[in-house]
């Protein structure tokens, strides 16, 4: 799974959703006191956002090792923006993932004043950042001018493998270094566990829990591991909870793929403003041509083909995105080297080195990746055929596996024992975690329904403005109803899906 991780927090901003008046919501009891030392000291947070959200931050204790309880112990960094309602009305505590692995989710407990209806007032909604992420201590780096400028170029066909082998085999190393006895502890369900001790140090006998991308695969492990510890789950973006993860990247490419083309037609459509092209097919020529350019000449001596492409990535995650991907478009056409540096800087990992590190550190252990290069090279090639535009960059992102210093241990397990839910989103065409992982977690959890952005290409789109879905997740959260359950392997309930902008003023 490339850059699994949503810009959400950019959204919590709040732009999302209109807040109505308060609708009446079932009685909870409130929840017991946390029992005595297991708690979370709660102080003021650093951030401005956070602060303006009258948001609470701390630390809970957990074991490095949670086979070893009583061992060493790593501190996870939590936020908690609590309940506006009265207390007759108040439902519980609420965890947020925003995805990855090793997305920072600290201010996502700002999520609730997204959720339309009021919904999030009844619930303290409570951020953090996973182990080994962000400001939990300690925060994994291996190497923070991996993800530098004018890197090798991705294709096998410029001399890829050379480079990128020898690359990706030091950047292991270098992570075997720097990781010491945290880096064979950041598996999924280390993670998971963590959860559970946050709910524990709430005095919360139930969590509800909103996971976007990478975080609903930690909200269906979650729910294997402690069930009768679920209340209410919103998971946006589903992973398919077969492919760990060495497939996932190859069905990850082909999505990928058409969701580029679409923006090369978008591309193509608005050209009275991009003057990049008519036809979809022209456009890709000129982005393809262009990547070639920078491959001879990094551009300012910073972008090469390899962050040229990276910037376009965006594209295919979030049709919001298009009109700031369209302007770096023009940008390269210009050779304006600072908005293109610009543009790659806020395309995220691999520049932030902490969460590349911790992607690794949880792919590459949760499940084996093949070790022989040749199992590889056959399957990326034939990806490639079809799916030219993502394949060879995702296969090298991922490479470090290959040679990680950690053991992988087994898949972790996914079991369908909740009685109801979760409630499952996913557009259509998503290419981060493609529709078919939805479909599968509506399979394996027989209580779940499945609202689908029809025709939508945006990865993780829930709380973005579109009411048919954001009212199914605000009626769920006030009350527990889901859409009904329809027969056949199908979504349950069809939503518009968020729609592409329109175009910049003219010249880009």
């Amino acid at each position: 799974m490339r850059r699994t991780i949503i810009t959400l927090l950019v959204a919590v901003g709040v732009t999302l959703g209109t807040a109505g008046p308060a609708v009446a919501a079932p009685a909870a009891p409130a929840p017991p006191a946390p029992p005595p030392g297991s708690g979370i000291v709660w102080g003021a947070c650093s951030s401005p956002s956070l602060q303006q959200a009258r948001a609470e931050c701390g630390f809970l204790k957990v074991p490095l090792d949670h086979a070893k309880p009583a061992g060493k112990k790593i501190e996870i960094a939590v936020s908690r923006v609590r309940h506006t309602v009265p207390q007759a009305q108040y439902q519980g505590v609420v965890l947020v993932n925003p995805g990855g692995p090793g997305g920072p989710g600290l201010g996502l407990s700002r999520l609730g004043s997204a959720v339309p209806k009021n919904a999030g007032a009844a619930y303290d909604w409570i951020g953090f950042d996973p182990r080994g992420v962000g400001t939990s201590r300690p925060a994994l780096s291996c190497d923070p001018d991996y993800g530098g400028y004018a890197r090798p170029d991705y294709r096998p066909e410029n001399g890829a493998e050379k480079a990128w082998l020898p690359r990706a085999k030091a950047y292991a190393r270098a992570c075997g270094k720097a990781g010491g006895e945290l880096l064979a502890h950041l598996r999924t369900e280390d993670t998971v566990r963590d959860m559970d001790l946050i709910r524990q140090a709430l005095g919360a006998k139930q969590i509800n829990y909103y996971g976007f991308s990478y975080g609903t695969m930690l909200g269906q492990v979650y729910a294997t591991m402690f069930p009768d510890k679920v209340r209410r789950m919103v998971l946006d973006g589903v992973v398919d909870p077969r492919d760990w993860w060495y497939r996932a990247n190859l069905n990850q490419d082909v999505a990928f793929q058409r969701n580029i083309e679409t923006f090369f037609d978008w591309v193509a459509k608005n050209d009275a403003t991009y003057h990049l092209g008519t036809t979809g097919d022209a456009v890709e020529k000129r982005f393809y041509d262009l990547a070639a350019e920078f491959r001879k000449a990094p551009l300012g001596g910073r972008i090469g083909s390899s962050e040229w492409t990276d910037i376009f990535l965006r594209a295919g995650y979030n049709v919001g995105e298009y009109t700031s991907v369209a302007d770096a478009f023009v940008a390269g056409t210009k050779k304006d080297a600072a908005k293109l540096k610009a543009a790659y800087d806020q395309a995220g990992s691999p520049t932030d080195d902490n969460n590349y590190a911790v992607y690794l550190a949880t792919q590459c252990t949760d499940a084996p990746f093949p070790h022989d290069w040749a199992t590889w090279k056959r399957d990326n090639t034939a990806t490639d055929r079809k799916a030219p535009f993502e394949t060879w960059g995702n296969a090298w992102y991922n490479a470090p596996c290959r040679d990680w210093p950690v053991k992988p241990g087994p898949a972790p397990k996914v079991a369908g024992t909740l009685l109801t839910g979760p409630l499952l989103i996913s557009e259509t065409y998503d290419g981060a975690t493609p529709y078919e992982g939805a479909l599968q977690a509506r399979r394996t959890f027989p209580g779940s329904s499945l609202v689908e952005g029809v025709g939508g290409h945006t990865h993780s789109s829930s709380l973005s403005g579109i009411a048919c879905t954001d009212d199914t997740v605000a009626d769920y959260l006030l009350t527990g109803a889901l859409p009904k359950r329809t027969g056949g392997d199908r979504s349950d309930r069809q939503c518009p899906p968020l729609p592409p902008p329109s175009p910049a003023a003219a010249g880009g």
